[in-house]
C-alpha cells in the first residue's frame, strides 16, 4: 500500500522522521513524541496541507514523498466507533492525543489507520519511525508537486 506526505522542498528529506509532530504535537500526538502523518492519496494529504496553512503561509515549492507499507505488515485500523464524539474538533482534543500517543508508545504497530478528519470516509496513516518495522517501509524519492493556483482565489 503507498501512503503520501506533501511537504516543503527543503523539508522533503527528512519527510518521514516525524519531527514537526515531535516537536508541535497534532490531532494523534502529544508534543515529544515522533509521528509521521501520511494520507492514503496525493489529493487527501493536499487538503490536510491546505487546511493547515494560511494562503500567504503557503510554501513556494512543494514536494510529494511516498512510501511503500508492505504487505504482511500489521496496520491498527481505527473506526469512527472507537472516537470520541469530539474527535474532528480542531484543535484536536487531548483525549485523541493521548489515544494516539498510547499507540505509539505501546510500539505495537508501525502504522496505524486512522479516519481524516476533514473526510472521514477517507484515510490517513500514522507512522511510527521508531518502531523496528519502520524499516521494511520504503520511501521513495520526492518528486516536485503542484496545486492549482485557483484554491487561493479569493471570491469577489
Amino acid at each position: 500500500m503507498r501512503v503520501y506526505r506533501i511537504c516543503d522542498e527543503s523539508h522533503a528529506k527528512k519527510a518521514f522522521r516525524g519531527d514537526g509532530a515531535r516537536i508541535y504535537g497534532g490531532r494523534w500526538n502529544k508534543p515529544g513524541v515522533a509521528l509521521v502523518y501520511a494520507s492514503a492519496t496525493q489529493s487527501l494529504a493536499a487538503l490536510e496541507l491546505l487546511v493547515h496553512l494560511d494562503p500567504e503561509e503557503f510554501p513556494a515549492s512543494l514536494t510529494v514523498v511516498s512510501a511503500d507499507i508492505p504487505e504482511g505488515l500489521r496496520i491498527l485500523e481505527i473506526g469512527l466507533a472507537r472516537l470520541p464524539s469530539d474527535w474532528q474538533a480542531y484543535p484536536g482534543p487531548e483525549s485523541l492525543q493521548t489515544m494516539g500517543t498510547r499507540w505509539v508508545t505501546e510500539n505495537h504497530f508501525a502504522v496505524i489507520s486512522v479516519p481524516s478528519a476533514i473526510i472521514p470516509s477517507e484515510r490517513n496513516f500514522l507512522v511510527n519511525p521508531k518502531h523496528p518495522d519502520f524499516s521494511r517501509i520504503i520511501i521513495h524519492k520526492p518528486t516536485p508537486f503542484t496545486l492549482d493556483p485557483r484554491l487561493w482565489k479569493k471570491s469577489k
